[in-house]
């Protein structure tokens, strides 16, 4: 069966999701059928409705209604043990195999994050991107003095990886770097965490209402906001949320800090923060990591702390910033995830929450629970994995075909307001480089030996600046706000973290890559009034050969990229277009 053709919608009107009270129209014309049955399942397998179809010849048909929010699946059935399926040219037929089809209900109530729509994200690891001023050497760290060099990645003495190798990046540094940021049409920045913390990666906080002094101060950062919101630019921060440092107020392993923290007494005002085994050196702890503790996201001295009034949450809302990228957002309570978003949301409805989830967000299970990310109460959008794996697997090894049954897949399961504010990259902090991943990608068991001394070839380097190119093009005109890291443009490398993470040095920049680029986000920026809610569908899928329409009631725009080794001709609804070998091209519909 084509998986697709029971969301066409030739059969099914919306063909995605639907909110409460919405009408869902299905018809199927099908000849040798007396009868046909919609049967709706709710996640628990409960039937919710179970309806003959209407008929009029061989035209079969029904309208319902879901009135409750949440996760449905249905099948469209004879009666007899017979199934309604579809050949792979999109005929319908009965066959005795059983076909459930997903479909997801969200809150007639859920407001999108529109402002955001059709705008250009970009993500900084802080301590990487821009200085601006001497770089205060802090105790306890360990600096490097040549902007060039490949981050630490040996363990200590002792055998521990410490990630406390710092080249100085600071809040400064950054806002120096928004002339920059704003000609590239960057409208929204994601900053890996910036609170207090004794590693370069800062997810283990010490202290949530404390600025790394590293990066600056509160002011730094307040003033950040204000520059960039000049230039059309919105913060958002990353929220981390289900565990701390051991070296903070909270926990106070080592003692650092004035406040008696968990570790030092059971009647710390933090101990009921943690789950302890065995007071005070057995805990839980974030993947087994004892530096980094987990919390128990549902205490109520915990939950009022971060979401609460005057809480974390609303504490750098009112500073400036304009919503959370969500830490791990599959480790954190659905329940918990509720009240992050009122407390995002508390004092400016415009402000957005995204979630780190790496799979399909509709459908995701995590710790044996259904997550409800969007049903409407939780996340505005996510992290766009599944776009990701899809556009680096089809500019690496084109399938036109595969390609865009993944990405339709997503698009039919994510429902659209939030499938428009997802962030859609190819490279992050957690993951390699992508023209290392295009180029010469190595298998994820290579160590970081390997890792550290693997180099892109100069012929590595170059095929790699072209398919990331095409990559980014491709990425650059999906649905969703596409996500450059930073770096990526000017040809950064790096085999995963914290290879991933090298200092950004323009100087090195390779001209040819960032024009590109430049010219990438510029032709985006000319038809974001499309791009920002159009709809998407395929009109060539044909081996390296692809095209797409996007489309909505401001206009219309064709989307070819050929990834052949000859010249391709494309037929398109306002004529033929002729698109070289590894290029692509963007036409305005009239």
């Amino acid at each position: 069966m084509d998986f697709l053709e029971m969301y066409s919608p030739k059969y099914r009107t919306p063909s995605g999701t639907v909110k409460e009270g919405q009408n869902l129209h299905f018809e199927i014309e099908l000849q040798n059928a007396d009868q046909l049955k919609l049967v709706c399942r709710s996640d628990d397998g409960e039937v919710s409705l179970d309806r003959e179809m209407e008929h009029d010849g061989s035209r079969f048909f029904c309208d319902i209604v879901f009135q409750s929010k949440g996760l449905y699946y249905y099948s469209i059935c004879d009666g007899k043990g017979c199934y309604l399926d579809y050949t792979s040219e999109g005929e319908p037929f009965l066959s005795e195999h059983p076909v459930n089809s997903q479909l997801l209900v969200i809150s007639a109530a859920y407001v999108p994050a529109r402002i955001y729509y059709g705008g250009i994200a970009y993500q900084i690891f802080p301590d990487r991107f821009a200085i601006t001023g001497k770089v205060e050497k802090l105790p306890g760290r360990v600096y490097h003095d040549d902007l060039s060099e490949i981050p630490e990645w040996r363990p200590d003495s002792k055998g521990k990886i410490r990630n406390n190798d710092f080249y100085g990046g600071n809040l400064k540094g950054i806002i120096s770097k928004l002339p920059y940021l704003s000609s590239l049409g960057v409208t929204l920045i994601y900053l890996n965490p910036i609170f207090e913390s004794n590693s370069n990666h800062r997810y283990d906080t010490a202290d949530y209402f404390r600025i790394d002094p590293q990066l600056g101060s509160e002011q730094d950062f307040r003033e950040l906001c204000i520059h960039a919101k000049q230039y059309g630019i919105r913060i958002i921060l990353d929220g981390v949320f289900s565990h701390t440092g051991d070296d903070s107020i909270y926990f106070n392993r080592y003692g650092n800090y004035p406040s008696v923290g968990a570790y030092q007494s059971m009647q710390s005002k933090y101990y009921e923060w943690y789950v302890f085994q065995k007071w005070p050196d057995r805990y839980d702890s974030w993947w087994g990591i004892d530096t980094l503790p987990e919390v128990n996201e549902m205490n109520e001295s915990y939950v009022k702390f971060i979401t609460g009034k005057d809480g974390v949450i609303e504490y750098w809302m009112k500073a400036g910033a304009s919503g959370l990228r969500l830490d791990v957002a599959d480790e954190l309570p659905d329940e918990f995830i509720v009240k992050i978003r009122d407390a995002v949301k508390r004092n400016d409805p415009d402000s957005i929450l995204i979630g780190e989830v790496w799979e399909d967000a509709s459908n995701k299970i995590s710790y044996g629970k259904r997550r409800k990310y969007f049903w409407g109460d939780e996340l505005d959008g996510c992290m766009n994995y599944p776009f990701k794996n899809a556009v680096l697997n089809f500019i690496r090894d084109p399938d036109a075909a595969a390609f865009a049954a993944e990405i339709e897949s997503i698009c039919l399961h994510y429902p659209p307001e939030m499938l428009n504010s997802c962030l859609n990259m190819l490279s992050s902090h957690d993951t390699e480089r992508a023209i290392n991943a295009l180029s010469a990608p190595i298998t994820s068991s290579a160590s970081r030996e390997e890792k550290a001394a693997r180099k892109l070839t100069k012929s590595e380097y170059l095929r790699g600046v072209e398919m990331l190119k095409l990559a980014y093009a491709l990425m650059f005109f999906l649905p969703g706000i596409p996500m450059i890291y930073y770096g990526d443009e000017i040809g950064m490398q790096g085999y995963g973290d914290p290879f991933c993470r090298g200092f950004f040095l323009e100087e090195t920049a390779d001209e040819n890559l960032k024009s590109a680029i430049q010219e990438i986000c510029e032709i985006r920026r000319g038809m974001a009034e499309v791009l920002s809610d159009g709809n998407l569908s395929f009109f060539r899928t044909d081996g390296k050969i692809l095209g797409f329409y996007r489309a909505n009631d401001k206009g219309k725009i064709a989307f070819m990229l050929n990834r052949g080794d000859t010249p391709a001709v494309f037929n398109t609804d306002c004529g033929w277009e002729c698109v070289e070998p590894w290029t692509y091209k963007v036409v305005r519909m009239e």
